[in-house]
């Protein structure tokens, strides 16, 4: 009967402390922005990125990048080699 009597002071006095810091949290305060001119002029004009459209040496090289196994810096590093190389190559000749 004495635990049943001390768990229940101990989980009384437990329930209490928690209930304190519960209470002691504070709701976020409210905007107080004033609403913007004109929304449904913004919702009207829909921007659409186009697809991006990478070159054939572009491709190449990053599946070379693959082949190696490179990444990170080295894979940019080597990227921006091959297809400056690629873009040398590509020049007709004057």
């Amino acid at each position: 009967m004495i635990k049943i009597s001390a768990l229940a002071a101990a989980t009384a006095v437990a329930s209490l402390l928690l209930m304190g810091a519960a209470s002691a949290q504070t709701a976020a305060p409210a905007k107080t922005e004033a609403p913007k001119a004109a929304p449904a002029a913004k919702a009207d004009v829909k921007t659409e990125k186009a697809p991006v459209v990478h070159s054939a040496a572009s491709l190449e090289c990053s599946k070379e990048a693959d082949a190696k196994g490179l990444h990170g810096k080295e894979r940019k590093k080597f990227r921006s080699e091959c297809k400056a190389s690629a873009a040398k190559t590509d020049k007709p000749a004057k």
